[in-house]
């Protein structure tokens, strides 16, 4: 949203945050700021080893059982293959 300059908030009848003004004024610095803020949210999360994924309340991947994070292809194949064995099971908790 910062990238285009859409401002969504008169759509949803609400005031739009000065902080959300000053991002479409200021795109760079604001996307490297998202940008820096979201790596250090992510190392934050990764460095304290607690990292799983449940499947309709099935654990699927344990950080603290395998010692490391899947690669994302890894993980897709890992969903696919639960959905595969569970083909009319709504996906509730993903």
């Amino acid at each position: 949203m910062i990238v285009s300059g859409q401002n969504p908030f008169p759509h949803l009848n609400m005031e739009t945050p000065s902080i959300f003004t000053w991002a479409i004024s200021n795109k760079i610095y604001a996307c490297l700021m998202v940008f820096f803020i979201s790596n250090a949210v992510e190392g934050q999360m990764i460095s304290t080893g607690a990292f799983e994924v449940s499947f309709n309340d099935v654990p699927i991947w344990s950080k603290l059982q395998t010692g490391r994070i899947p690669a994302p292809g890894e993980m897709f194949q890992i969903i696919e293959n639960q959905m595969n064995l569970n083909p009319n099971q709504p996906t509730q908790n993903m």
